[in-house]
C-alpha cells in the first residue's frame, strides 16, 4: 500500500488493533454488513416498486411485490459484496474519495445491471420461457430503457460507496459520531 491509496486495510476481518477477527466474529461482520446493505438497497427497490405500481393505477396493490423487492435487494447485496471482495473500494488521498470512486461506481452499477438481466432470465425460465429470449427482451428490449435503469441503478449505488469510502478513510466510530452524535450527548 502507498502511502497516497488507502485501501482495505480496515476492512471486516480485522480490529482497529489491526489484529486478525476470529472467524465468528468475521462471519457476524459479514452478516451485519449483508443485512444493512440489504436494507438500504431494499428501501430503494421497494420505493421504486411502489411508484411503478402508482402508476399503473392498478389497485390493490399486493404486498407481495414488495417482498420480491427485498429478495432481489438481498441478492443484489450479495453480489455488491462479492464485487467489493474482488474489486475492493480503493481511495487515492490525492484526488480525494469522489474521483477515486466513479469508476468502481460504474463496476458496482454493471454488476446490479447484471443480476437484473440474469434475474430476467431465470423468471423466463420459471414461467416456460427461454432464458436467452428472456434476458434479451429485458427492459422490453429498449436500450433507452436500459440505460435510465442504469443510471438509476448507479445512483442507488453512488451515496452507499460514498459512505463506505468515508468509513474507510475515518473509522467506524468517527463516522457514526458525525452522523448520530456522541451517545453522552444523547442522555443530556
Amino acid at each position: 500500500m502507498t502511502p497516497d491509496t488507502y485501501n482495505n486495510a480496515m476492512n471486516s476481518s480485522q480490529n482497529p488493533e489491526n489484529k486478525p477477527l476470529d472467524i465468528k466474529r468475521r462471519i457476524v461482520n459479514e452478516f451485519q454488513k449483508a443485512f444493512r446493505l440489504t436494507l438500504y438497497l431494499g428501501t430503494w427497490f421497494c420505493a421504486i416498486t411502489f411508484l411503478a405500481e402508482t402508476a399503473l393505477a392498478e389497485r390493490p396493490i399486493h404486498l407481495t411485490i414488495f417482498g420480491l423487492a427485498m429478495i432481489k435487494a438481498g441478492l443484489c447485496s450479495k453480489f455488491m459484496m462479492l464485487g467489493q471482495a474482488a474489486y475492493p473500494i480503493a481511495i487515492n488521498k490525492k484526488y480525494g474519495i469522489v474521483p477515486s470512486l466513479l469508476i468502481q461506481s460504474l463496476v458496482y452499477s454493471t454488476i446490479v445491471l447484471m443480476l437484473t438481466y440474469l434475474e430476467s432470465g431465470v423468471d423466463g425460465l420459471i414461467h416456460g420461457r427461454n432464458f436467452i429470449d428472456s434476458l434479451v427482451s429485458f427492459g422490453h428490449s429498449d436500450p433507452l430503457y436500459v440505460l435510465a435503469l442504469s443510471i438509476v441503478y448507479w445512483l442507488i449505488i453512488w451515496p452507499y460507496l460514498l459512505y463506505s469510502a468515508v468509513k474507510l478513510a475515518l473509522g467506524d466510530a468517527t463516522v457514526a459520531e458525525i452522523l448520530f452524535g456522541t451517545k453522552n450527548a444523547a442522555r443530556h
